[in-house]
C-alpha cells in the first residue's frame, strides 16, 4: 500500500497527509457508495489535534460534493465511530486521528459498515483514485453535512450499561492524554457512581499525548498513589488503548490486563475455548501464568488486525497487545480503551479486591528489545547462521525465556527481542545476536 498502512493513512500534516488527500478520500467515499444508493451516509469522528478540524472539513467537502451525506460526531473516540457506524447503519465511518503519535501527525482511518477496519482491496481503490489511476462518476446533486453528536451520546449510554456493578464509593483516576476520551470518559464513569479524578483532560490542539496517557503513564502512577485512589486508567489519543495503574502506583500493561480479564471470564464460564489471543511480543510470563490456570494462548503477528482476525475466525472473546490495545469480542469489534477500563473496574468491584491483588500469580519476565539497521532485512531473516544462533539461545533458555527475531514492516531494520530471568541475561543474549547480525548485514 502506498498511503494506507496497518492503521490508516497516517503521517505529518501538510507533508505526508495533506488537505487534497482528505478531499480526494471524501470524494471517493461519496462517489463509491453513490453507485448503489442515493445520498449514502458516512460518519466522521475526530480527535483533539488542531489539524483534525481541517481534515474533517476537507473530508466533508469531498463527500458532499460527490453526493454523500457527512454525519459529524465531532471530537470522539475511534471505538465510538466503529460502534455507531455498525449500530446506526452507516455505509462507512471515518476517524481522523494519529492515535498515540505527536500532535503534528494525523491520520485517516476508514471503517466498514460492520464496524471493522476497511479491507485492503477497498483502500487500494482509494489510493488509485488519489493518484488519478481510476475515475468514478459523481452525483450532480450534492449531499449535506449533518450534526450527529447524538451518536456520541448513544455510545456513552451503551458503555454505561455493560458493567454489572455500581462503582459508588470507588475513587477512579483517568488520564485522557489530552485526547478524545476527555469528551466521554468522565460521563460514563460518573453515571456508574464513581468518584472520578481526571488529569490531562484539557486539550489545546497541541498537547495530545505529550508526556501523558498510555505512552507516558508516569504522572498517573504518581497521581493514583498520591491521592490514594483505588485504580487508574491511562488512554491514548483516540482512546483505543488502555493502561492500568493499581492503588500502589504500579503500572499494569496490556499483558497484565489480559491476564486479569481472562481469569475472571474463565471463573464465570465466559472464556470461550479457554483461550486468549496475544501477539508474539506478549511476555512469556503471561503464557506461563495463564497456563497455570488452564488457559492457552493463540499467538499472532504484531498488529491488532491480526489479533482481531484470529479472535473472530475462531470465536475467542479476548485478545490484545502489550500496548493496551485490548479487544473484548462480546462487546466490540475493535480495541476500546474505555470499555477495557470499565471491565477492569467492574472486576475490581465484583471481586472486592485491591487492584494490586488482581495480578497475583503473574510474573513478568524482563524483556529487552534492540533495533538493528541492516542492508537487507529479508536476507538477514533467512540467514542460516543467524537462525542457528537464535535456536541455540532458545535452547539454552530452556523455556525460562526466549529470543525472538522480527523484521520491521516499514524500515530496513531487524528487531531482536529477548526475555530472560534477569536483565543481565537479556543484555548478554542481545549482544551475542546483535554482533552476528552487525557483522553480516550492517548497513553502510
Amino acid at each position: 500500500m502506498k498511503y494506507f498502512g496497518t492503521d490508516g493513512f497516517r503521517g505529518r500534516v501538510n507533508e505526508t497527509l495533506c488537505l487534497n488527500h482528505a478531499i480526494k478520500i471524501g470524494e471517493y467515499l461519496g462517489r463509491y457508495f453513490s453507485q448503489t444508493k442515493q445520498n449514502p451516509k458516512i460518519l466522521i469522528g475526530k480527535d483533539t489535534r488542531r489539524s483534525s478540524y481541517m481534515l474533517e472539513y476537507a473530508l466533508s467537502a469531498g463527500i458532499t460534493s460527490a453526493g454523500g451525506d457527512a454525519y459529524l460526531m465531532h471530537v470522539t473516540t475511534t471505538p465510538s465511530v466503529s460502534y455507531i457506524t455498525k449500530r446506526d447503519g452507516f455505509d462507512c465511518g471515518v476517524m481522523i486521528t494519529a492515535s498515540h503519535n505527536p500532535y503534528h501527525d494525523n491520520g485517516i482511518k476508514i471503517i466498514n459498515s460492520s464496524g471493522d477496519k476497511m479491507g485492503d482491496e477497498f483502500l487500494s481503490g482509494i489510493e488509485d483514485y488519489i493518484d488519478g489511476k481510476i475515475q468514478l462518476s459523481s452525483s450532480l446533486e450534492p449531499g449535506k453535512c449533518i450534526d450527529y453528536l447524538i451518536g456520541r451520546n448513544k455510545y456513552v449510554n451503551y458503555l454505561s450499561t455493560l458493567p454489572k456493578n455500581s462503582f459508588r464509593g470507588y475513587k477512579i483516576g483517568l488520564d485522557c492524554a489530552n485526547g478524545a476520551s476527555f469528551a466521554v470518559a468522565r460521563n460514563i464513569f460518573s453515571m456508574l457512581g464513581a468518584d472520578v479524578f481526571m488529569i490531562n483532560n484539557k486539550p489545546d490542539g497541541k498537547n495530545i499525548n505529550v508526556d501523558c496517557g498510555s505512552t507516558h503513564p508516569e504522572l498517573l502512577q504518581e497521581y493514583v498513589k498520591g491521592n490514594k485512589l483505588d485504580i487508574g486508567f491511562a488512554f491514548d489519543g483516540d482512546a483505543d488503548r488502555c493502561m492500568m495503574v493499581d492503588e500502589k502506583g504500579n503500572l499494569i500493561d496490556g499483558d497484565g490486563i489480559m491476564y486479569i480479564i481472562a481469569l475472571y471470564l474463565k471463573e464465570h464460564g465466559r472464556l470461550n475455548k479457554d483461550t486468549v489471543v496475544a501477539t508474539v511480543m506478549s511476555n512469556i510470563g503471561l503464557k506461563k501464568a495463564l497456563n497455570n490456570h488452564g488457559i492457552s494462548i493463540a499467538s499472532t503477528d504484531v498488529g491488532d488486525k491480526y489479533v482481531a482476525q484470529e479472535m473472530f475466525d475462531n470465536g475467542y472473546v479476548i485478545g490484545g497487545e502489550q500496548s493496551g490495545h485490548i479487544i473484548l469480542g462480546e462487546y466490540a469489534n475493535t480495541g476500546d480503551g474505555i470499555l477495557t477500563a470499565l471491565m477492569l473496574a467492574d472486576i475490581l468491584v465484583d471481586t472486592k479486591n485491591l487492584a494490586s491483588a488482581l495480578t497475583a500469580g503473574l510474573e513478568i519476565f524482563p524483556q529487552k528489545l534492540k533495533n538493528v539497521i541492516v542492508k537487507d532485512k529479508k536476507e538477514a531473516m533467512e540467514d542460516k547462521e543467524i537462525l542457528a544462533l537464535v535456536d541455540k539461545c532458545n535452547a539454552e533458555l530452556d523455556g525460562n525465556g526466549r529470543v525472538l527475531l522480527r523484521a520491521s514492516g516499514t524500515e530496513p531494520m531487524i528487531r531482536i527481542m529477548v526475555e530472560a530471568a534477569d536483565g543481565k541475561a537479556c543484555d548478554d543474549y542481545i549482544a551475542r545476536i546483535d554482533k552476528l547480525v552487525e557483522e553480516r548485514y550492517a548497513a553502510g
